[in-house]
């Protein structure tokens, strides 16, 4: 499903192909009736074709008969019926500015095909907006898909990468480089079409994280049923945050400061262990003494089975593919990344280098 500009811009070049062939098809017709019919030499026939098409009122090559006259009026008028609609249409292109509309679309194709590693948004509603501002505020690559002209052009106005079309689409999805993406979230209000995102991406892509918003408890079963990695419900989350608010309202300011915005102080970040590259592995987070080289605080360590350590002892062993939860300023996450050496992972976001 291409673009509405897209679709304008293929329909005007198709148009213009069109006036082409038929122009070339009078020539043609001319050229072979003065030659065939009048008996001129093929030079003469598309000479004197060509004068007639250009209306630039050159005498007859030859002396014609009234056949010939009339075949003449006959090939002026298709002449200038076919340039003039030839020069209508490429009017139009450079008043609506297709031709510059065709440049930009190559330039965002182009853009998408050299995509790797980045995030997928499916859908520019109330919630696509706030992901794409996070988003945007942590410097990450994203590309945003949606149907809606509107939506569309306000994330133009705001310089996104975005891209027209049925999020549900696997057409879609490969044009946004799904295969190649490390996280697609599903942020449309329909739950159903939520569900066809995240079935397909997982099946171009099984690799790649998946994030699903869900009206109902029911959808997010299903949801997570089809494989979605994390499932969000607006409605439950956001009344859980309004009830730690009203209980917990510092601890809520703190934790909002600290994982969301763009003036912030502190950061948290996820660290991947790779044992291949990580000296950390195999250690205790005490003989790694990571906060007093680096003065970030580890404030949690996911095991590979799921196993959440929250606040880790010295004696916390360091496991292969453990994930490193920590807190700290923009300098000392990183030289963290720094220390804990080169990551990458296609099931988490590689940190970022700040």
């Amino acid at each position: 499903m291409y673009s509405t500009l897209e679709q304008k811009y293929q329909r005007i070049q198709k148009e213009l192909m069109a006036g082409a062939i038929a122009l070339a098809g009078v020539f043609l017709i001319g050229t072979l009736w003065y030659a065939l019919v009048e008996g001129w030499s093929w030079q003469d026939a598309a000479y004197m074709t060509i004068i007639t098409l250009a209306t630039v009122g050159y005498g007859e090559t030859r002396p014609l008969g009234d056949r010939g006259r009339l075949f003449t009026i006959a090939l002026i008028l298709m002449g200038v019926i076919t340039i003039g609609y030839i020069v209508n249409r490429f009017t139009e292109a450079v008043i609506q500015g297709y031709f510059q509309e065709g440049i930009r679309l190559r330039q965002v194709r182009r853009a998408m095909e050299s995509l790797s590693g980045h995030y997928i948004i499916c859908g520019f509603s109330r919630t696509g907006r706030q992901i794409a501002i996070e988003f945007q505020a942590e410097g990450v690559c994203f590309v945003v898909i949606d149907s809606d002209v509107e939506s569309v052009r306000k994330a133009q106005e705001q310089g996104y990468t975005v891209y027209q079309g049925d999020a549900t689409l696997d057409e879609t999805l490969i044009r946004v480089g799904v295969e190649r993406a490390i996280c697609i979230v599903a942020a449309l209000p329909s739950d159903a079409e939520n569900l066809y995102i995240v079935l397909s991406a997982k099946y171009m892509n099984p690799g790649i994280r998946a994030i699903a918003r869900a009206s109902t408890e029911e959808a997010l079963q299903k949801l997570q049923r089809a494989g979605a990695d994390a499932v969000i419900s607006p409605y439950i989350t956001g009344g859980k945050r309004m009830a730690a608010a009203a209980l917990r309202p510092q601890v809520m300011d703190f934790v909002d400061g600290i994982i969301s915005g763009t003036d912030r102080q502190l950061y948290m970040e996820e660290f991947l262990l790779d044992p291949k590259v990580c000296p950390v592995v195999g250690m205790t987070l005490g003989q790694a003494r990571l906060r007093a080289q680096t003065g970030a605080l580890i404030l949690a360590v996911r095991r590979n089975d799921g196993t959440l350590i929250g606040g880790p002892t010295p004696d916390t062993v360091f496991m292969p593919a453990d994930v490193l939860i920590a807190m700290g300023t923009p300098e000392q996450l990183r030289a963290l990344n720094q220390l804990l050496g080169p990551i990458g992972s296609k099931q988490l976001r590689r940190p970022k280098k700040i």
